[in-house]
């Protein structure tokens, strides 16, 4: 590798960290929980966790760990394969079915990661004749499927409903054979929740397909945990749902998409990541079934959830901090300066609250915030050290 290059790559590297930009991963000595362990200086200290995708706190569940450790003793460790010559086991077609009742869909299809499943969906189904329609902050994922995709691309702003019915309009005049609107369910940076109903009225009226992304719903809002759609009312009138098992249902890995049949039958046979990338390990197949069980009854976690919100929320408002308005367990803080959003994390970390700062291009610049999600596995106590902590921070930084 030439010198140049090498220091072509340390350039940008600098002026990543000189900008405010640069991200440091922590290590964490133990399991994902409300409560998690880093290491720090060669020692270990214990912190209260605020941003994991750990809803409902099923990360470290025991009965999810008992049933993955029985399926290493019979399913074996790996697949070392894709799922159409030898990668598909029992495990994964029962996975695949529970996902389908849990949603109301027909049938669902399993990737490596939600990230693929919207990576793959897009191109799979459409063609150049056909219109994706998407809201602007939609997941880079959708973002990144819709590009590999060949169909016209419209966009419209962050739950505009007549942005989209005028994007809706214009697909028609460009002659689109078919349109797909393409909205995530809950929107990750900020916890807006989609305005589904309106969109499956727009749909309704222009001949177009509802595709949400539910990532950051499944398992833990609406009735069930069966998240937006379910939420908002509109279970019979969402077409395509992608989701993810990396975050309430268990926290592994694993995404998946839940349709009518003939989508998910076409999805088999032309969906790239699913017909190039390993099968999920059944570990991981094993643990997602169970955690699906357990997240369909747990309507006591979901109390707890939504309470730790509440107060959270009322606190650090109460308080002076600018919160983006919401009603999900997604409460951003925002800072707007990357450098503030990093001394802001890093003063909750010497307080014993474990957040990380968000800033471009994870999120627009000028926007930077952190992002603190509540967990289940959270106590009222661990709660109510974080809000203290932020408050403390929040003083000694001059941002209340």
């Amino acid at each position: 590798m030439s010198q140049d290059f090498i220091d072509h790559l340390k350039a940008i590297l600098s002026e990543i960290e000189v900008e405010g930009l640069y991200k440091r991963e922590r290590l964490i000595a133990g399991p994902q929980n409300g409560s998690v362990e880093i290491i720090s200086d060669g020692s270990r200290r214990p912190m209260v966790n605020l941003c994991a995708n750990n809803y409902l706190g099923l990360a470290n569940h025991p009965e999810i760990t008992r049933a993955a450790k029985e399926a290493l003793d019979r399913f074996g460790f790996g697949m070392a394969s894709v799922r159409f010559i030898c990668g598909t086991q029992t495990l994964h077609r029962e996975l695949e079915q529970r996902i389908a009742r849990y949603l109301g869909k027909e049938d669902a299809i399993l990737f490596a990661a939600c990230f693929d499943a919207n990576g793959g969906v897009f191109e799979a189904l459409l063609g150049a004749d056909d219109a994706i329609i998407s809201d602007a902050l939609n997941h880079a994922s959708i973002i990144d499927g819709i590009r590999l995709s060949k169909a016209k691309r419209y966009r419209f702003a962050n739950r505009d409903m007549d942005g989209l019915e005028s994007c809706l309009k214009q697909a028609e005049k460009d002659g689109a054979r078919f349109k797909v609107i393409a909205t995530d369910g809950v929107f990750s940076m900020d916890g807006y929740i989609a305005n589904l109903p309106a969109i499956c009225e727009l749909a309704e009226r222009y001949g177009a397909v509802v595709l949400v992304d539910d990532s950051h719903a499944t398992g833990h809002l609406g009735t069930k945990g069966r998240g937006t759609p379910a939420l908002t009312g509109v279970e019979e009138r969402v077409d395509i749902i992608t989701g993810t098992l990396g975050k309430s249902l268990g926290g592994g890995m694993g995404g998946f998409v839940a349709a009518r049949q003939p989508v998910i039958d076409l999805l088999r046979q032309r969906a790239r990541p699913y017909l190039f990338s390993n099968s999920l390990a059944p570990v991981v197949a094993a643990g997602s079934l169970k955690a699906i069980d357990i997240a369909e009854a747990a309507d006591d976690r979901r109390a707890r959830l939504m309470a730790h919100a509440h107060q959270f929320r009322s606190k650090l408002a109460d308080y002076g901090f600018e919160l983006l308005p919401g009603e999900t367990p997604i409460i951003p803080v925002m800072v707007h300066d990357a450098h503030r959003a990093q001394e802001l994390a890093k003063a909750l970390d010497e307080r014993g609250v474990y957040v990380a700062g968000f800033f471009f291009p994870v999120v627009p610049k000028g926007q930077a915030r952190i992002r603190t999600q509540m967990s289940a596995a959270l106590s009222e106590n661990d709660v109510s050290v974080a809000v203290d902590a932020f408050k403390d921070a929040g003083k000694a930084l001059g941002l209340i």
